[in-house]
């Protein structure tokens, strides 16, 4: 069982109510009295993820004794993208962010933490929905780099893109068939490194919101990196490159 799996209608209502993060909020099908009502609204004030399933899936996620509710809470609080520039403006540093574009593997999600925290990145932006969320295996994965690290949640992925343009970021894609090399690429500056979804890559409307796209070149039978290994080689060349300037 998960740890931050909470259940029962009094809980998860106090804790909509206690300002928590929150991943998901589950229901049972066809639940519509009046508390469960106040849970949907609580939740859908709050901007989480509701998710009505059958009463199966719940007895199997929570052992019974439910009352058709239960939710997921994050393993820390979320941040805001505003959190994240403050950061880097307390450090008088350019910021330096990572946006995770629907991955789905909480391993890779605490690798990327790991090595995000390790050279300097000020916050990781991650979609609310269709993409892996804070919990407990990121933060197992991560060493305790999840403490440290600020990820902030978002409901358009093109718009926040486009929003930090417009503040003179660069948006920077990964792309096997981009025509320039990581190590050819400006890196420097106020940077949004973009890191796609494991099997499918970036979404066409966050590939078009890229500024440019960059490659890691290879030489072998095996044509792509893990996630979180790319990201690792991507965050490092930007370290350096910040670095030097």
């Amino acid at each position: 069982m998960d740890d931050n799996l909470i259940f029962g209608r009094n809980a998860v209502m106090e804790l909509l109510k206690s300002g928590r993060s929150v991943n998901k909020i589950f229901i049972a099908e066809g639940s519509r009295d009046g508390s469960v009502q106040k849970i949907f609204s609580l939740a859908k004030n709050a901007g989480v993820i509701v998710e009505f399933t059958n009463r199966d899936k719940l007895d199997k996620i929570c052992g019974g004794r439910h009352q058709g509710v239960a939710a997921l809470a994050a393993a820390k609080n979320y941040s805001t993208v505003e959190e994240i520039l403050e950061l880097a403006n307390d450090k008088s540093e350019s910021p330096f962010i990572i946006l995770l574009d629907e991955l789905e593997d909480p391993q890779n999600f605490g690798a990327i933490l790991r090595t995000a925290e390790a050279v300097g990145v000020h916050g990781v932006i991650i979609p609310k929905r269709r993409s892996v969320q804070l919990n407990a295996t990121v933060f197992k994965t991560s060493a305790g780099a999840a403490e440290y690290v600020k990820v902030a949640q978002v409901t358009n992925v093109a718009q926040t893109l486009k929003n930090l343009r417009g503040l003179g970021l660069k948006v920077v894609g990964s792309d096997m068939n981009a025509e320039i090399e990581f190590r050819q690429a400006d890196l420097t500056g106020g940077i949004v490194l973009i890191i796609g979804n494991e099997g499918k890559g970036m979404r066409r409307l966050t590939r078009e919101n890229c500024d440019r796209l960059i490659k890691i070149p290879m030489v072998g039978k095996i044509n792509s990196l893990n996630a979180s290994t790319a990201g690792a080689v991507l965050m490092y060349e930007i370290f350096s490159q910040r670095q030097i300037k």
